[in-house]
């Protein structure tokens, strides 16, 4: 065994024979064989004594294993007579001759021909999760780790394993991927079938998300195995553990009605009363506010049956905003409750609360202009969609590139005409996501070097981080000031951001404050 050594020592490159023909020069990437031995291994699975060298070792249909066949067409070539001219016997009386792996040629006719495998389509009817499970009496941690440095074991069924890398292909081709980045998802999907305690089951994503731990991207073969229809959802959104983790203290009874209620915030309902799934931002909210309020009740009380008016009035903030917020969030709770009928009464009815709305602060200049002058066009487009038309963080996020043409942005039933600074911009954006990333096929306008990939949009931290600064602010102090330009006009800002009535007149109604960083009552 040989380990290379110098400044590559890190990366521990195994080099082996082959356990079969002895050829010098294999890794782990084929499980410690060459091609010839691993694509003998997955035709014939002939274990058994050779009948010429009774080696143990994998043999072809007539008994013979691969070094016996190689050596004596080595003695027919060298004698200059047909192979089958020359007895198996003759040809290894004097020893076997070793070789390197991969560097095996043989002549025929005129030329050499080297040797080439035979492409077999893969069956892509085996990706189909198996309907039965494979047991284990110890759930061990996998490490990954260790096995990065001592090799993986082959996965136990190649046919299944060669319909997987078709399919990796086949998405590495759609979404334009370069070899090495195909060869690496391959490597991943390989790891997960070694590694399975059933085979032929679907793959659970809290195994993939162990790659990460040996530098690969879970995500990106997740994406595979799920287009394979082989991922196992097995993980639950953030929201819903750290709901879990909030309310594991509380009585049980209080634990299972805000159950009730989580599941119909999660997934809404198709019965009266009925309810669109809301996003896990409102749901997070809605918990958070509420958490203080249900853990003081879970001393007193062990159901949310046993609450009433008063007990929501006294512990009620007498005015601003966290008196707004609590009640948002009670009334929430108790008016699914109520119509799954498991509440008597909705006590939160009635009970008001003014909204005492701070007036947005005054964005940052220097760090706005800073951002708009940016040398990376894409932080320079970004700040100027907000500064100039004041477009939502989720629009951002959302906007495709078909929504762009003609001078104007269209989101939704809103046509934006663009701005020249904007329009200007965006076309250096353009270039530069063009010609960065040719091959993408992600239909959203802004991507980022993990997100091409693929064509999911990018997250809400990518925005903050690529502006340096809140995109929210940017946007509320646009606003703000269209609303003073304007003299308060309603309607212009309506129509100009997109906002409702209700919503425009947070900004309206600054207009004659004298203070701007003061509160106002909506």
């Amino acid at each position: 065994m040989w380990r290379l050594a110098g400044p590559l020592a890190e990366s521990r490159v195994i080099i082996d024979s082959c356990p079969d023909c002895f050829a010098w020069g294999v890794t782990r990437t084929y499980g410690w064989r060459c091609v010839g031995c691993r694509h003998a291994l997955e035709e014939f699975k002939n274990n058994g004594p050779c009948a010429s060298c009774s080696r143990a070792v994998v043999v072809l249909p007539n008994g013979h294993c691969r070094l016996c066949h190689k050596q004596r067409m080595m003695i027919a070539r060298q004698a200059g007579r047909l192979t089958r001219n020359v007895s198996f016997a003759e040809a290894i009386k004097h020893g076997h001759q070793l070789y390197f792996a991969g560097m095996w040629h043989f002549e025929q006719g005129h030329g050499k021909i080297p040797y080439r495998k035979k492409t077999v389509p893969p069956d892509m009817s085996l990706l189909r999760p198996v309907d039965w499970q494979q047991l284990v009496l110890f759930d061990w941690p996998r490490d990954l780790k260790a096995g990065l440095r001592n090799g993986f074991p082959l996965p136990p069924d190649p046919q299944l394993e060669a319909a997987f890398h078709q399919v990796a292909r086949e998405h590495a081709q759609r979404f334009g991927w370069s070899q090495s980045k195909a060869e690496r998802v391959q490597r991943g999907i390989r790891v997960m079938l070694a590694i399975q305690d059933t085979p032929g089951a679907a793959i659970r994503r809290s195994d993939v998300l162990q790659l990460s731990r040996i530098k690969h991207s879970a995500a990106t073969v997740a994406d595979v195995i799920a287009a394979a229809g082989m991922l196992d959802d097995d993980i639950a959104p953030p929201v819903v553990r750290w709901f879990h983790a909030n309310t594991r203290d509380l009585p049980e009874p209080m634990r299972q009605e805000l159950t009730v209620w989580m599941d119909v915030m999660m997934l809404g309902s198709t019965t009266a009363p009925r309810r669109n799934p809301r996003s896990h931002t409102c749901i997070h909210n809605y918990i958070r506010w509420a958490m203080p309020t249900l853990r003081r009740w879970a001393d007193t009380h062990h159901s949310l049956r046993e609450v009433g008016r008063d007990d929501v009035a006294n512990i009620l903030a007498p005015n601003g905003l966290q008196r707004s917020t609590v009640l948002i969030a009670l009334r929430s709770i108790f008016k699914i409750l109520k119509g799954r009928k498991l509440v008597f009464i909705n006590p939160c009815a009635r009970l008001s609360a003014p909204q005492d709305r701070k007036v947005p602060d005054p964005v940052d200049l220097r760090q706005l202009r800073n951002s708009l002058n940016s040398d990376d066009p894409t932080t320079a487009a970004l700040a100027a969609l907000l500064a100039f038309h004041a477009v939502r963080l989720w629009q951002l996020r959302a906007m495709r590139l078909t929504d762009l043409h003609d001078g104007r942005l269209h989101i939704g039933e809103q046509v934006i005409v663009l701005a020249e600074p904007v329009t200007q911009r965006l076309a250096a954006y353009l270039d530069y996501r063009t010609n960065t990333w040719p091959t993408t096929i992600n239909p959203h306008l802004f991507i980022h070097r993990r997100s091409w990939m693929h064509d999911r949009p990018v997250t809400p931290w990518w925005l903050h981080h690529q502006l340096g600064m809140s995109g929210q602010l940017i946007r509320q102090d646009r606003i703000l000031d269209e609303a003073h330009a304007s003299s308060g006009d309603l309607r212009m800002l309506c129509e100009l951001f997109g906002l409702s009535a209700t919503g425009a007149m947070r900004y309206i109604a600054t207009v004659n404050s004298p203070d701007r960083g003061g509160t106002y009552r909506a």
